[in-house]
């Protein structure tokens, strides 16, 4: 699998299928890089702003789709660091799987996932002080590459992945770029400096994965593609190359998702609002949509 065609064509030809209808609900996070709240955790500006959203999505009875970086495996070598760090966010996660409605997907930083046998040791159980032994944390979880939405009606599909399939040094070299972040950029991170391996902070390497990504949905019939990796939002309109990204959780100030609900795809923002009483609280802000997604398909 040397090229981003092949890497992508192997995701989508082994995906997990879920089946929806107009009565389905998600939402679609990625990007969250939950670290282990030091000064290098970008996820820990956000905390507040994610749990109160992902509250409410699971009050509202959506299911959760995770596409890839949900945690920073690159910056941080033990997930219990992590897990310490965002308990809270974790045991409504928990909740979700509990219920049948948490999908992951694994990204270029926690790539490990892709290893039934690391899940299953690190993220089924964990050790609770309180009761002095391990008790379940997510259990039999499973971690996948590509996730198809299939529509049990229209057999429309959407196809979602972390995207980093389309950046080669990302997937090839995925290693190597770990042990850079681990050495020497956490370091620099804590100091400002950017990460230029991270197409997020990298607007040349950004356009040629957004180019190689769009190249495949068009020579898959224009297949409704939604990735993240580059941390940039994308909501094309019908008619249009049908590439979207929801973003990422490590934005300044706020979050992005994309939801699916009522048959209809649309781009949305958390962040926090000051009210006229000085008060902060936190809100949902729409930014595209809502789409029909029939109107993205294509014969």
């Amino acid at each position: 699998m040397f090229s981003s065609k092949k890497r992508l064509d192997n995701v989508y030809a082994n995906a997990k299928i879920i089946d929806f209808d107009d009565d389905s609900k998600f939402i679609l996070f990625s990007d969250c890089h939950r670290g282990d709240n030091s000064f290098a955790d970008d996820f820990a500006n956000n905390r507040n702003i994610y749990f109160h959203a992902l509250k409410h999505y699971y009050a509202e009875g959506f299911q959760y789709c995770e596409l890839g970086d949900g945690d920073e495996l690159w910056e941080n070598i033990s997930f219990n660091a992590i897990l310490n760090a965002h308990k809270n966010v974790y045991m409504l996660m928990k909740l979700f799987h509990k219920a049948n409605r948490l999908h992951m997907i694994w990204g270029n930083h926690d790539m490990v996932y892709r290893n039934p046998e690391y899940v299953k040791k690190h993220l089924s159980t964990y050790f609770d002080p309180k009761v002095g032994e391990q008790v379940e944390l997510f259990g039999d979880i499973n971690y996948h590459e590509g996730i198809v939405l299939k529509h049990s009606k229209t057999g429309q599909e959407l196809f979602l992945t972390h995207g980093h399939q389309a950046d080669w040094w990302n997937y090839l070299f995925w290693k190597w770029s770990r042990f850079m972040v681990r050495v020497l950029w956490k370091p620099l991170n804590v100091m400002g400096i950017a990460d230029p391996t991270s197409p997020a902070k990298n607007y040349t390497e950004l356009i040629k994965v957004e180019r190689r990504t769009k190249k495949w949905i068009i020579a898959n019939n224009n297949l409704l593609t939604i990735v993240g990796h580059t941390h940039r939002p994308r909501f094309p309109e019908p008619g249009d190359i049908a590439f979207f990204n929801d973003g990422s959780c490590v934005h300044p100030r706020s979050i992005t998702g994309i939801e699916i609900e009522h048959g209809e795809i649309s781009l949305i923002k958390w962040q926090i609002a000051t009210k006229e009483d000085g008060t902060l609280q936190i809100v949902r802000v729409l930014l595209e949509g809502p789409k029909r997604l029939i109107d993205y398909k294509t014969e």
